[in-house]
């Protein structure tokens, strides 16, 4: 089966913008794509750098570009409780300064990509999980994180002792519901007789759903007092509060986005890190400044998907690649997606 591939997470100096836009942002005379690109501008989605998730990943890909254009690159952390013309104001900033591409990590960009695309139609824009935008230079970076979490569901499914496995999201949107239904899918069609328990941990973004490990935490002790010896998270920063609980039970956690099995700060906890559902943010965001440095700049929506091999399940776990009745199922499932056998929802 198609395996993603680890993820190193570099560091980077998130650059605080030394420009200060005016209200009115800049107009087409002023927009920078003109010239020479400066680099990739990233803006951080909540959670900012340290995500462990796909704030990191962005953050690798950026590097990568860096590294294999010999340019210069900055992300810029958001703020709490900042409005959408706080993140207009970022992106703004960002090309005014000359950065190409500008990306909007997480679909709350979406108003702030869209204004600001308009006042700068020579740069090229991309935002991570919307496809809202219509617009000549903009770039939707989408997955089909459904098809990874069937697969997630599968593995729980054959890893399960308890016949209980748990669900937990981080805010209750629609992005949020592509991980859900895959999974339970995944799960139900491996065996009907699991019971999935399901938990959103907040409505919206700014009460903390992705930001909150404890949050997570409280989530995944009460679905392993409930019976789930295996949960699966979807709601970035809160996982790692999912992990831990699930590492200090001595039961199965299943990581997102990241090869979480891989990343340092979740060290203590990796070995209860079954495997991770990944989204290859990394590689959509360094195709995205490849396109522009090679002055035919992608537009439009790209989707990441299984057949592409941009959405898959790790392997680290040497217990999860071993576990043969695991692996077996797992890649059935894989061609079964693939060929189109299997039409993995994307609605609970």
């Amino acid at each position: 089966m198609r395996r993603v591939s680890r993820i190193a997470v570099a560091g980077v100096a998130s650059a605080a913008l030394a420009l200060s836009v005016s209200a009115c942002g800049g107009t087409s005379a002023d927009a920078s794509g003109s010239g020479k690109s400066k680099g990739v501008g990233i803006a951080y989605d909540v959670g900012g750098k340290g995500d462990q998730s796909f704030n990191d990943a962005a953050t690798a890909g950026m590097e990568r570009a860096k590294k294999e254009f010999n340019y210069k690159g900055t992300a810029v952390e958001p703020k709490d409780g900042e409005s959408d013309a706080d993140k207009t104001q970022r992106l703004i900033s960002l090309a005014k300064q000359g950065y190409n591409p500008v990306i909007g990590v997480g679909y709350a960009y979406a108003p702030a990509v869209k204004e600001a695309s308009e006042k700068f139609p020579k740069v090229t824009f991309g935002i991570v999980d919307d496809a809202t935008i219509k617009a000549k230079n903009v770039a939707s970076l989408v997955f089909s994180e459904q098809e990874a979490s069937y697969l997630a569901g599968v593995a729980a499914a054959k890893a399960t002792k308890s016949k209980n496995v748990g669900f937990v999201g981080g805010v209750d949107v629609p992005l949020i519901h592509k991980f859900e239904a895959g999974f339970a899918q995944g799960v139900k069609d491996t065996d009907p007789k699991i019971k999935v328990q399901k938990q959103y941990l907040t409505e919206t973004a700014a009460e903390g759903g992705f930001t909150s490990p404890d949050k997570g935490k409280a989530a995944a002790e009460a679905q392993i007092e409930k019976g789930a010896d295996v949960v699966y998270h979807a709601a970035g920063l809160s996982g790692q509060g999912v992990i831990e609980a699930a590492a200090k039970a001595k039961k199965w956690a299943i990581g997102v986005d990241s090869d979480q099995y891989e990343q340092k700060p979740l060290a203590a906890y990796k070995e209860y890190i079954l495997t991770s559902a990944t989204k290859d943010v990394a590689k959509a965001v360094f195709n995205l400044a490849k396109s522009v440095q090679d002055g035919k700049p992608t537009t439009g929506v790209v989707r990441g998907d299984l057949k592409s091999g941009e959405v898959a399940l790790s392997d680290s776990n040497p217990k999860f690649a071993k576990n043969t009745a695991i692996q077996e199922a797992v890649k059935k499932a894989e061609e079964g997606i693939v060929n189109g056998d299997i039409k993995v929802k994307d609605k609970p």
